[in-house]
Formats: structure tokens, sequence, C-alpha cells
């Protein structure tokens, strides 16, 4: 690439294989980004980076294991071998510890009973794989005239709506896995905003919704695209835009 060539936007979704991560690495690809598919298992990364390149994208697979700091570093190695930087970081990849059951099911997460190993498995995907894979990418997202942070997360992350009895998450059983691990990532969403604002690096979290995806038993009422929504829009705020906020695509959400 000469010096005067336009620059190329390179955006890197983890847990891009499927569900919302994948339907935001569509989006991305559609409007012109080039887009890494974060995957553990490199054959799923590789499907679906073949898929939005046969539909006109510019896919690539990165094995990525945001639980292994290790691969997180070799994979920003491989993205400066090849990009040389990174514009887009979106932290997506996250697992409920439950299994496929819907929040409202998830009865091993009940704080009282709740098996002390789940809440480190939760812990260790959902807020130190974040650090892991912020941590790793951060000198290549300094490379950018635009860098962009999203950490996807969950209304559930709300201690305001979530301490509301008649509140609209009521339903969700209580937790001390999953729900507590998207407020952890609220905290640190806004302290890596707080950090990175001088550097003009947006960091924000977005709320997809009640999305139709495995980790729910597909009971949710969203596709994955509409729950990508709000990733997108803010993966590609202008330099104008908010940071330290937590986002739904009907606006700003509470802590």
């Amino acid at each position: 690439m000469s010096e005067h060539a336009p620059h190329q936007k390179i955006a890197l979704v983890t847990g891009a294989n499927k569900g919302i991560g994948r339907a935001v690495a569509e989006r991305l690809a559609a409007l012109g980004l080039t887009v890494l598919i974060g995957a553990r298992d490199p054959q799923r990364g590789e499907e679906v980076a073949a898929a939005l390149r046969a539909a006109g994208g510019d896919a690539h697979a990165v094995t990525l294991d945001v639980t292994d700091q290790a691969a997180a570093q070799a994979a920003a190695n491989r993205v400066e071998e090849r990009f040389g930087h990174l514009d887009v970081l979106i932290n997506n990849a996250g697992i409920t510890g439950s299994g496929q059951v819907s929040p409202e099911d998830a009865y091993d997460q009940v704080p009282s009973s709740i098996d002390l190993n789940m809440v480190r498995t939760v812990f260790e995907t959902n807020v130190f794989g974040v650090i892991a894979v912020t941590n790793a990418m951060l000198p290549l997202l300094r490379r950018s005239p635009a860098p962009r942070v999203v950490n996807v997360s969950s209304h559930a992350a709300s201690l305001t709506l979530t301490s509301d009895p008649d509140g609209p998450v009521a339903a969700l059983m209580p937790s001390a896995a999953y729900t507590p691990s998207k407020s952890a990532l609220s905290a640190l969403t806004v302290q890596y905003a707080n950090e990175l604002r001088k550097d003009g690096i947006l960091v924000n979290a977005a709320a997809p919704g009640f999305v139709d995806t495995d980790s729910n038993n597909h009971t949710g009422h969203l596709t994955p695209a509409q729950g990508a929504a709000v990733v997108v829009r803010l993966a590609t705020l202008g330099a104008d835009g908010p940071t330290a906020g937590f986002f739904s695509e009907d606006g700003p959400l509470p802590w």
C-alpha cells in the first residue's frame, strides 16, 4: 500500500462465528470495512469469512481464544503483519455460564447456591478476556485516525434496571455470574474510556437487546441483525461521538 492510498478501515470482531458477532461482522463488511472474524475454532471462523467474501465483503478469519492472553497477543501480531493497524475493536465474545438456557431460567446462577468455578469461568471470558484482547490490540488502534472500541454488554448490566422489582428486566433470575460480569464490563468500559479519551479513542458499551441466539436457546425476539445495529452504530461513530457511554438501539441506558 502506498502512503497515498486511502486508509482502509480494519475491524476485529471477537466471537464472530455466530449470533450477534456474525451479524455485526456482516454489517461492517457491507459498509466497506475489512472485517477480521475472531473465533476460537479456525474452521468456523473461516466459514464465516468465506461467506462474507462470497457476499462481496473483505473478510479474514483470525483464530482467537479471548481467555488465552498469548493467543490474544499472537492475533495482534498477525493483524500487525498483514494490515499494520486496527480501526475498530468489537469485544463481542461472551458466555452465559449456564449453557443454552434463557436468562430467565438460569437457576444455577442464583447467588446463594452458585458454584464459584462458574463465576470464575464467566469472568474469564466476559471481563478478563476483554482486558487481554483490548490491551493486545491497543498499539494497533493507536495507529488509526479514528479508533473505536465497543464492548457488547446487556441490559442486565444496568444496576438501575436490575434493582427495580417492577422494571423491564424483573423477570431475570438473580445471577452471581453472567449479570455481574456485564456490570463489571460497564466499569471497565468507563475506565478505558477515561484513560483513552485524550487519544481520541472512543470506548462504549452496547446492549443489543433480547436477541435470538444460541446462548438463550433461541428464545429472543430480536434478530441478530437487529441486535447488531447499536453495535455497528457505536463502531462507526464520528469524531464528535460519545465515549464512556452505555447504549441500546433506543438510546442511552442507565448504569
